[in-house]
Order: C-alpha cells, then sequence, then structure tokens
C-alpha cells in the first residue's frame, strides 16, 4: 500500500474525525434495488443527524427519542454514526439493541458491511468472534505484538431486547435502541439496565428510535420528554417527529382522474401537502395497510398523535381532533400565573406574570364588555390535577385554561383571579370530593358564583347550592354536549392540550367513557362543565352607549317611593324606567 505524504495524512485525519464525511465518504449500504452505494444522507436523516450534533455542541450528554414513519433509514443513520465512533477511537463500547432476533442479525449484517466495505487503509484491525459484534482489536496472539499494537481496543454488540442482563456487566459509550416501541417482555426494566451502563457525560450517546405501538412504555417516555422539553430542559431525551411527508420518496403521480376527498383536502391543507403525496398517501392505506386508517396513522403518521392509537374507541371523531390539535398547536399563546396579596380574608392586586412554567395558558386577553364563564374540575380519585377552563361566553371559544398539581388553595384564588380578569366571569366548580372551592368562593366574596338546586333529603324542598355536581345524571349530560360541541364547532376547541386528553377519552367495555388506563380526563371534564353553565351566563356582548337621561322626579312620585316597601320601590323604578 502506498504510503502517505504529511498532508494526505492531515487530511485523511479530519475526514476520520468528521462524523458525516466519514460517513458519506467511507461506509456503503444495500440499496432496495439490491446495489451497494455510498451512504449520503436523505432529507429525514440530515434532520436527525443536525440534532444530534446540536446537542453535542451544546456539551450534554446526547439523548435523541425518536418517532417516526416506517423506512425513513433512521437505523441505518444511526449505525453509521455509532460505527464512525466505534471504529475511529479507541477504548470505545457500543451496543445495538433490536426487537427481535431477525432484526438483530440485520444490524449486525449492516455493521459488518460497513467495516467489509471500508478501503483497507482505514479499516481498524479485527478480532474474529463468534458472536454478533465486532471487536477492534490485535488478533495477533503474541503478547509482545499487542503490547505493541494493541488495535482500538473497541467493541460494538449486537443484541436483542428480552434476553438476559442485555447491557449490563459493562460500561457503553453509545447505545441504539431500535423499534423501541416492540420489544418483548418489561421494556422498562430493559431500558433500566441499559441506562445505568451508560455514563451521564458529554461525548455519549443513546438513540432511542421507533413507529408507535399504541399506548405503551414507549408513548410514555415520548411524553415525558416533550414535557421537560417544553419546560426548557435540555439535559434530557430530545423528542424528535419525523412525519411520513418529510419522506422524499413518499409521493406518486397524479392520474388523469383523481379526485381528492374532502378529508383529504383538509389533511393536505393542515400539512401543506401536494396531490402527488395524497396520492401516495390513499395507495399506502390500500395497499400497505389493508384499507386500516388506524394502522396507516401508526406506520406512517402526519404527527405525533395520529402514531399513537388509542386502544378503546374513542368518543370523540379522533381524526378531526388530531388536525384541530395541530391547528391549536400554532395558534399564539402566553404562559404565566396571578401574583397576589393574600390575607386569609381577600385576595387583592393580582397581576399576570407571564412565566414559561407558569399554570395558566392564555389565548386570548379580556376583551371589555364580554361576558365570560369559567367551569373547573378539582383533583378527585385517581387524580392529583386541578382544571378551570375560561369561555368566552358570547362565542363558546376557550379563551384561557387553568392546569395545576396539588394545592387546592392556590387553585381557587388562581381561579378567583382569572374570574376577575375575566369581567367577573361566572365560576362552577365541581363540588363532588371537596366543598372547599366552592365555599372558599363565597368566604372570599366573589360575586358571580354558579348556583345549583338540589333536594333537602329531609325536607324534600328544593334547596340551592354553590358548585357543579357530577353524578349518574349530570355526568353523561354534560360529555354529550361537549361530543355534540365539536361535532359542529370543534374550531371553538383551541386550546392544545385539551385536545390531547380528549384523544385518550375513550368508552370502556363496561360502557362508561373515561380516560384511557394511566392518563387523566382532568381537562376534558373542566371544559364539559364550563360548557354545560353557559346557559346560566349572558351570552350578549354589552357595549359602551349613552347614559340614559336621569329620571325627572314628580312631587307625587317622590312621595310615593318614600311610603313604598324595598321591593315596591324597585317595581316603581322599572316602572319610570330608572333600571
Amino acid at each position: 500500500m502506498q504510503r502517505l505524504n504529511s498532508e494526505q495524512a492531515d487530511k485523511l485525519r479530519k475526514m476520520l474525525r468528521n462524523c458525516r464525511q466519514y460517513v458519506e465518504s467511507f461506509l456503503k449500504i444495500r440499496t432496495k434495488e439490491g446495489e451497494l452505494k455510498p451512504l449520503i444522507l436523505n432529507e429525514p436523516q440530515q434532520k436527525l443527524y443536525k440534532a444530534l450534533q446540536e446537542q453535542a455542541a451544546a456539551g450534554v450528554p446526547v439523548r435523541l427519542i425518536v418517532l417516526k414513519a416506517r423506512q425513513m433509514g433512521f437505523s441505518t443513520l444511526s449505525g453509521g454514526v455509532i460505527f464512525q465512533r466505534t471504529a475511529t477511537r479507541p477504548d470505545t463500547e457500543s451496543l445495538i439493541v433490536a426487537h427481535k432476533a431477525d432484526a438483530t442479525a440485520n444490524l449486525f449484517g449492516m455493521y459488518r458491511q460497513f467495516y467489509e466495505q471500508l478501503p483497507e487503509f482505514i479499516q481498524p484491525m479485527r478480532k474474529a468472534v463468534n458472536a454478533q459484534e465486532l471487536v477492534f482489536d490485535n488478533p495477533s496472539r503474541d503478547p509482545s505484538d499487542k503490547r505493541k499494537h494493541p488495535g482500538l481496543r473497541s467493541r460494538i454488540r449486537c443484541a436483542t431486547a428480552g434476553g438476559q442482563g442485555v447491557g449490563r456487566s459493562y460500561t457503553v459509550q453509545n447505545v441504539h435502541m431500535s423499534e423501541y416501541a416492540f420489544w418483548p417482555g418489561d421494556k422498562n426494566l430493559t431500558f433500566a439496565g441499559i441506562m445505568q451502563a451508560v455514563p451521564d457525560r458529554p461525548g455519549t450517546i443513546v438513540i432511542i428510535e421507533s413507529t408507535a405501538n399504541g399506548f405503551d412504555d414507549f408513548k410514555d417516555k415520548w411524553d415525558d420528554a416533550c414535557a421537560a422539553w417544553d419546560r426548557g430542559e435540555r439535559d434530557g431525551f430530545r423528542p424528535i417527529f419525523f412525519a411520513w411527508w418529510e419522506m422524499p420518496d413518499y409521493r406518486k403521480p397524479v392520474p388523469p382522474d383523481f379526485q381528492a376527498t374532502p378529508e383529504e383536502l383538509e389533511i393536505a391543507a393542515a400539512y401543506g401537502l401536494d396531490m402527488e403525496q395524497i396520492v401516495w398517501r390513499r395507495w399506502c392505506i390500500r395497499n400497505n395497510c389493508g384499507g386500516s386508517l388506524d394502522l396507516f396513522h401508526q406506520e406512517y403518521p402526519a404527527s405525533p398523535d395520529e402514531a399513537f392509537v388509542a386502544s378503546g374507541a374513542c368518543i370523540f371523531n379522533k381524526e378531526h381532533i388530531i388536525l384541530q390539535r395541530e391547528r391549536a398547536r400554532k395558534l399564539p399563546r402566553k404562559k404565566g400565573r396571578f401574583m397576589y396579596k393574600y390575607n386569609g380574608l381577600s385576595v387583592i392586586e393580582a397581576v399576570f406574570q407571564e412565566a414559561w412554567n407558569g399554570e395558566i395558558s392564555v389565548l386570548k386577553d379580556p376583551m371589555e364588555g364580554h361576558p365570560y364563564v369559567i367551569g373547573g374540575d378539582t383533583a378527585g380519585e385517581g387524580s392529583d390535577y386541578f382544571a378551570a377552563h375560561v369561555l368566552d361566553n358570547s362565542t363558546g371559544e376557550i379563551v384561557a385554561v387553568l392546569h395545576q398539581q396539588n394545592g387546592e388553595g392556590e387553585y381557587i384564588r388562581q381561579v378567583i383571579c382569572l374570574g376577575r380578569w375575566y369581567n367577573a366571569a361566572l365560576i362552577g366548580i365541581e363540588s363532588n370530593f371537596s366543598t372547599f372551592a366552592n365555599n372558599e368562593l363565597a368566604r372570599l366574596n366573589y360575586p358571580n358564583i354558579y348556583v345549583r338546586e338540589q333536594t333537602d333529603v329531609y325536607t324534600g324542598e328544593l334547596k340551592k347550592a354553590f358548585g357543579f355536581r357530577t353524578d349518574t345524571i349530570t355526568r353523561p349530560l354534560i360529555l354529550s354536549e361537549l361530543v355534540e360541541l365539536t361535532e359542529q364547532h370543534l374550531e371553538l376547541v383551541t386550546d392544545y392540550e385539551t385536545l390531547g386528553e380528549m384523544l385518550t377519552f375513550v368508552r370502556k367495555e363496561n360502557g362508561k367513557a373515561e380516560a384511557q388506563e394511566g392518563k387523566h380526563d382532568d381537562l376534558v371534564m373542566s371544559y364539559a362543565i364550563a360548557n354545560h353553565i353557559r346557559s346560566r351566563q349572558s351570552m350578549q356582548i354589552k357595549t359602551k352607549g349613552k347614559k340614559k337621561p336621569e329620571l325627572e322626579w314628580t312631587p307625587d312620585m317622590k312621595q310615593d317611593y318614600q311610603r313604598a316597601t324595598p321591593e315596591q320601590r324597585e317595581l316603581l323604578l322599572q316602572l319610570w324606567g330608572r333600571q
């Protein structure tokens, strides 16, 4: 082999250190047509590589959780990155875990092909082994030779999830968890064992990538990562979603007689798709998914909501909710909480203060003269969240949402601040598990509390009580009203998180509509209460007008007014036009 001069050697060293240049220059893959070609990153792969580089540049451990459509090449990219890091660095351990044995064999075959197709002058020494692993070590049996030329002492292991002790008993710097949602057994236990083996240090990589598989541990990890990322936490798993329409190959020519359905036109508008992509979508549903829209959503999602298909029958129209949630995600909003003074007897000087981690999301500020209602759901059995929805009663649109954990006293004080800010809104708080919230509204002199009628169990007479009570009669009623609202005026449902809870609100086998196992329904119930109590509040916008002229009192009028009882005085004022 020809010896490299210093300039050539320096150029080669730079190529070996530059991950993308190494991958695209030296690694080869077998295409769908069976040809060996250089691994040139496609658009989705470039997006994933960019996210990986951004975390590395930020000086934090690279942690990515990838939710994807099928066959986008992420296992290939992950493999290329991990191969480069292992085949060019000493004392590096890498672990690849697949969901089943044949997938493990395929991934190992890809790594072995990477090595075999490398130019000979950059192939690290390799030790022959029988297991599915590549050991970059001096294969010599001569101890002195091994001391002089030890090799990299690095290794790539390929394993199948569900096996005993996967990832345990050794330290690894790079991990690729492939199709995590389909791992057998207790995948979270396997995950925990692997993560214990990865140092929490910059320079390490963990990539979890999978298509969705219903509501499982992968869904939980995805939701946790999204919530942490939204809170501004940048030292954990970064969620990366790849929609089917990001893949350039997923399109077909438009036939001359093609007519898009109203649903397809709505999807095209929501995601900015052209008709070639819509034609491919229709073809894929028919040919690759057996006509099942749910299966298409899982295998080729357009949004994260489409990917995770609830196992129960959602009481709302899932397809419409998903599209509306995509619209709601783009709406401007501000988050924050009220700062106020509280002396035990009153809440005063309340000011809304913006904060990225605030419990309140405001979509629209209060408008002068507009009537508002607030419905609230307190933390009860099986829930640790308090929720409240503010609706503009002239339209029914959601304008603000409160969602917080624990602290009933703080919850009701925030609700009072919301109510006062939104023009003394009518407040109706659920009273099933605690009367504290409604008692506090009265004690702190809130002026507009929802009052219900109930029958006294002793006298049989009707009496009035504060708050809304959900029972076997009212619960189905308010939920059916909410379903009807979403069918007729879904555009009024503008809160992203509320729409998310609607997707997991299903009818169970016993016929009861409630949250999917492990999910919450606080926002759904809060919204249902707010929607129901709208009839108890004016729906008219009060406009500024000229004051009524002062009433001119005649001597007889003054005399009649002075002799009248309080009730009679009110009637006289109405007759004379004073009220």
